[in-house]
């Protein structure tokens, strides 16, 4: 009998899709070599531009109104943001198949911090008793921001406080939170190979999250990273509130921003060998042939684009067009996809690929198709959905996306509408040109039916006089024949 595959899920935190593989500044030698053995997703997105949302959806198939955690958990109430405990994860799907499941890193779907009531047999988490034994093990705990050699802070407006953006660490990498969940992750796929059963190991780096702190050698190694494109956006054509924000990184002057670039660069280079350092566990352990192995990041980093940094405000592609990689048995080798996939699809396409049973009513189509022919040209998958509720700023925003076409949808504001195609740097808003009003209400409707059909009620029946803030309601028909009608 042929044992199932295993699997192997790295996730990274903030990592921009623009610093990672082929169109990277810097080389990441160990995410290209995945990519050589498996499918590059070009389109990839994230189902949220804050963490704990857009993990929610990764471990549930879901969009972040149906799995309950609308904000990053820390900043909201114990009773706030809850996760429907009735939403089955497809970590639990695969210990029902007879797998055995670990998780190290970091967690961050849920209050309680206890991936083991998911499906997660072994915890290895920042909470949990068996990874604080592994840091004493291993010397005892870190702070990876101490020992400074330079940084550079953030001080406006004034009365905030400082704030470190990014900095340059004496501490040595094997101290620092990746070299430690990276070496702890090896241990465990020795553990896990070693036994008779199939496996499924989620790799989480609370990197490159800012602050972006780097080493002295990683900053040296990639060098000046040239300003993005659309640095010099002045935002004049986009929502209100994200000139507000710019205010906040105004005092950064053109070194500053260098700085940070690089330190960001670097942050993402030593990321990148950690990762060689499990992949090279992988194949030491002689499963990497039977691995199915799956990279990707909760969301983006800005980083400098339309001079701004992080995330949560915007719906820029810089936060929401997420690095994604494949690779293992039956998925195809060396291909790029333009194939538009959200990483809430990554529990079904798991759970087919290793034929177990699949979660019910989720939000996300298994893309497994596209893995093993990455050319097919899948309706299902030229769409893509996107949901945003704020982080102690509260906003309601939802973005759209149709093969070149991308709408966001801004109760609080303006809408933004882009070309990506001939505006990949989303420069023009295109939302108050007459000239593209058709397509803003055809893209509008089409964004009410997918509301509508992933049941978010509150929003999809907001047709209450007051409440009427978008450029088209959900029966709008512009032919006039029921064409766009369920």
């Amino acid at each position: 009998m042929t044992r199932k595959p295993n699997v192997l899920l790295i996730l990274t935190d903030q990592m921009q899709k623009g610093y990672t593989g082929p169109s990277a500044p810097e080389p990441t030698p160990a995410m290209n070599a995945l990519a050589a053995r498996g499918v590059w997703f070009d389109r990839a997105y994230t189902a949220n531009a804050v963490c704990s949302p857009a993990r929610a959806s990764i471990m549930t198939g879901l969009l972040p109104h149906n799995h309950g955690v609308l904000w990053v958990t820390h900043t909201v109430d114990p009773d706030q943001g809850l996760i429907r405990s009735e939403k089955p994860h497809w970590a639990s799907r695969l210990v029902e198949a007879g797998y055995d499941t670990a998780y190290i890193g970091k967690w961050h779907v849920e209050h309680d911090e206890k991936p083991g009531r998911y499906g997660w047999k072994h915890d290895l988490c920042p909470k949990s008793a068996d990874w604080a034994a592994w840091v004493e093990r291993d010397g005892g705990p870190v702070n990876d921001r101490a020992e400074l050699a330079s940084s550079v802070v953030l001080s406006d407006p004034p009365g905030y406080g400082d704030a470190l953006i990014a900095g340059i660490t004496r501490t040595p990498i094997e101290k620092r939170t990746m070299g430690r969940i990276s070496r702890a992750a090896a241990e465990q796929i020795e553990s896990l190979a070693s036994a008779d059963a199939p496996w499924c190991l989620g790799v989480s780096f609370p990197e490159p999250h800012d602050p972006f702190i780097t080493g002295r050698a990683a900053y040296e190694a990639v060098g000046e990273i040239a300003p993005p494109a659309n640095a010099d956006d002045d935002l004049s054509d986009k929502p209100a509130l994200y000139r507000k924000l710019d205010r906040a990184w105004s005092s950064l002057g053109p070194d500053d921003r260098a700085y940070i670039r690089r330190c960001y660069a670097g942050y993402v280079h030593e990321l990148d060998s950690r990762i060689g350092l499990i992949l090279d566990a992988l194949e030491a352990s002689g499963q990497a042939e039977n691995t199915i192995v799956m990279l990707t990041s909760d969301h983006g980093d800005l980083m400098g684009s339309h001079r701004l940094y992080y995330k949560n405000i915007s719906a820029f592609e810089e936060i929401y067009n997420v690095p994604f990689i494949a690779a293992g048995p039956g998925i195809k080798k060396g291909a790029v996809s333009t194939a538009r996939v959200g990483t809430h699809g990554i529990g079904p396409t798991i759970l087919e690929l290793v034929g177990a049973e699949p979660l019910a009513n989720v939000d996300h189509a298994s893309f497994a198709g596209a893995l093993r022919d990455p050319e097919a040209n899948d309706a299902r998958f030229r769409t893509g959905y996107a949901e945003y509720f704020g982080g102690r700023v509260m906003l309601t925003q939802r973005v759209y996306w149709n093969d070149d076409w991308k709408l966001v949808f801004n109760t609080f504001d303006d809408d933004e509408l882009y070309n990506l195609a001939d505006d990949p740097h989303e420069m023009t808003n295109l939302a108050r040109d007459p000239a593209h009003d058709a397509t803003l209400k055809r893209m509008m409707r089409e964004m009410w039916d997918v509301i509508g059909k992933t049941g978010d009620r509150s929003l999809y029946n907001s047709r209450y006089p007051i409440l009427r803030v978008a450029p088209a309601g959900p029966d709008y028909d512009p032919a006039g024949d029921g064409s766009l009608s369920d």
